[in-house]
């Protein structure tokens, strides 16, 4: 998961949201009121619910923000993340102990770890089967009938 997460306040523009996004690199921010989680915006809801409807940049962001918020809790198993992306179609999940708020996980974040887990399966089994470990390309002649 991303930690910590990237959050405004319910009284931040939409003008603002994106600029966090893009100072920090991330598609979405959680939106808080005194700590509590309130919301969350998307990159995409910034598009297709703010831009597309022709909204103003100076709009607030609860306009556009999703409520309430699909979330995982930090003692919860992988398993149940991967059960509640599945289940939900969101692809940003709040981490939260409690209600703090401690992370994000996002569906990237659960295809990375499964590409790790699977190199690290597939890698020593794959050792097995080479004679060599791989290297460049060999160099085959190939000879050329004349025509």
């Amino acid at each position: 998961m991303s930690h910590p997460a990237v959050s405004v306040p319910t009284r931040t523009t939409l003008r603002n949201v994106a600029r966090e996004m893009a100072e920090y690199g991330v598609g979405s921010v959680l939106v808080t009121e005194g700590g509590a989680l309130r919301g969350i915006v998307t990159d995409r809801d910034l598009v297709v619910h703010a831009l597309a409807k022709g909204l103003d940049m100076d709009e607030m962001v609860d306009a556009v923000m999703s409520s309430p918020v699909i979330t995982v809790s930090v003692t919860d198993d992988i398993h149940e993340a991967y059960r509640t992306f599945r289940r939900t179609g969101v692809r940003r999940l709040p981490v939260l102990d409690g209600d703090r708020i401690v992370g994000v996980l996002t569906v990237d974040d659960v295809l990375i770890d499964v590409f790790q887990r699977l190199a690290d399966l597939l890698g020593p089994v794959a050792w097995s089967v080479l004679e060599e470990p791989p290297g460049p390309p060999r160099r085959t002649h190939v000879r050329m009938r004349p025509d």
